[in-house]
């Protein structure tokens, strides 16, 4: 028996990424205990047909949690194949059962349908932790609807928006993802139990003169294992299915990888809008004592990446099972399945604790405001004017002149004046009185209907949490 310590390589979904719920999922323990679940279901079914005796399936249900990792080990180790070590060890624990373990069955009946039961109780997780990081959202977006913010585009400041509403694009985004994941999930089908390569002829020769057909069979063991299986499949069920679960969970993390590097701007000292919770013992850097960076939001864009990029190899799968199959895609399914789940599970639990103690600065949010709102605020002027009998392109043209001499004093480090010049401005003051002209360039205010807005996504996401 392996001994996995530290004194040798250990994969980081080993021990620093991901729940241990989610590793439990993908765990070789539970791996071989659904194994055993389907090879009980298929002997239910076959004791209706009289082929597996009572006493055979009560030794084989008797034994069916009595998982040893360790003897199977040995076994692959003389014969070189996993699945049918399992079946050995099995049968070794079941002197009467043994025999009809497997019965009429090919590798991929037993491990198809495995990790079809495998990929819906991860995906379930994924669901539930989605669910949680909307409510959160809920949280932070109820608190800042109204809060006004600058907006950037191609990161320049533009016009105001506000924090609620920044985040509802976010939210929005997770929950279509969200709505996405539940259809694959319940989507999930096994193979079913169709054989070599898919046309049931085993069960159809073993089945022979019993009055059960294989399909029939097939029906009754699903039924066991609460799994749906596909009409058709090969040898394996359809790639398809993998890549469109890979192709979920990848959208999810491009929705959050947006929302992270957003928070890491927004973090930067020259923005200082927003930050992640930072420990009172927390290290920023090594070299920098000062440092408070945004790890949080890194580790998730880095594991997004990482997600993103095993879609490629689920493609590959899924295009590249020639014929009826071949074992190509075996060992890399191994490493990507479970790890796109752990990534994804620690990815999401991430995201729940940075959005539940994210810290809004409001001197940052005002210091924006002051610098760059105001530039905002005279298209609000403009159009003003424009209602009061103004030319358009003349007033156009007369802001756009104040508005270039106050961003270069703005840049040069200077206080910002536009409101100064345009009050001042004769032109202008022939349409609308001081008091008029202040009221307009007040960024405040030039937020249009994004807290309504924000607010209609909160009950969209509710709508959806509540089904």
């Amino acid at each position: 028996m392996q001994s996995f310590t530290h004194d040798t390589y250990l994969s980081p979904f080993s021990w620093r990424y991901g729940s241990q719920q989610m590793r439990t999922v993908f765990s070789e323990e539970h791996k071989r205990k659904l194994l055993r679940r389907i090879w009980v279901a298929l002997a239910k079914a076959q004791s209706q047909a009289n082929l597996v005796s009572a006493e055979q399936l009560d030794e084989l249900v008797a034994n069916q949690d009595t998982i040893d990792i360790e003897r199977a080990t040995e076994i692959e180790a003389e014969i070189g194949h996993d699945l049918m070590a399992e079946i050995k060890t099995y049968a070794e624990q079941c002197p009467k059962g043994g025999a009809v373990i497997h019965l009429g069955a090919t590798s991929m009946d037993i491990l198809d349908n495995m990790d079809a039961m495998r990929l819906k109780e991860a995906l379930n997780l994924v669901i539930i932790q989605v669910k949680a990081l909307l409510a959160v959202f809920i949280t932070r977006m109820e608190a800042y609807a109204d809060q006004p913010c600058m907006a950037f585009t191609h990161i320049q400041p533009a016009e105001p928006t506000t924090v609620g509403y920044r985040l509802a694009q976010t939210a929005q985004d997770l929950n279509e993802d969200l709505q996405d994941l539940i259809r694959v999930h319940a989507s999930i089908r096994g193979k079913g139990m169709k054989g070599a390569v898919g046309t049931s002829a085993s069960y159809t020769e073993l089945l022979r003169g019993t009055g059960i057909t294989a399909s029939q069979l097939e029906a009754m063991v699903m039924k066991d294992l609460g799994l749906e299986a596909y009409t058709a499949a090969t040898q394996v069920y359809t790639r398809k299915q993998d890549l469109r679960i890979g192709q979920a969970l990848s959208s999810l993390c491009a929705t959050l990888y947006k929302f992270f590097i957003d928070f890491r701007l927004l973090q930067s000292p020259p923005i200082g809008e927003w930050s992640e919770p930072f420990g009172s013992k927390q290290v920023g850097s090594s070299a920098m004592p000062f440092k408070r960076n945004p790890i949080n939001s890194e580790k998730i864009d880095s594991l997004c990446r990482f997600v993103e990029a095993q879609e490629s190899v689920l493609w590959q799968n899924a295009a590249s099972t020639l014929l009826e199959r071949t074992l190509d895609d075996s060992a890399n399914r191994r490493l990507v399945l479970p790890e796109l789940f752990l990534s994804v599970d620690e990815i999401l639990s991430t995201a729940i604790k940075v959005v539940h103690g994210m810290q809004v600065h409001r001197a940052g949010i005002e210091r924006n405001l002051a610098s760059y709102g105001i530039f905002a605020a005279s298209e609000r002027l403009l159009m003003e004017l424009g209602k009061n009998g103004a030319n358009r392109q003349e007033m156009h043209e007369l802001i756009r002149e104040h508005s270039l001499c106050a961003w270069a004093e703005v840049q040069a480090g200077k206080p910002n004046t536009l409101k100064q010049m345009l009050c001042e401005d004769a032109t202008i003051r022939a349409y609308l009185q001081k008091e008029a002209i202040e009221a307009l360039l007040d960024a405040n205010q030039y937020i249009g209907d994004s807290p309504e807005r924000t607010r209609k996504v909160i009950e969209e996401i509710r709508d959806v949490l509540s089904r």
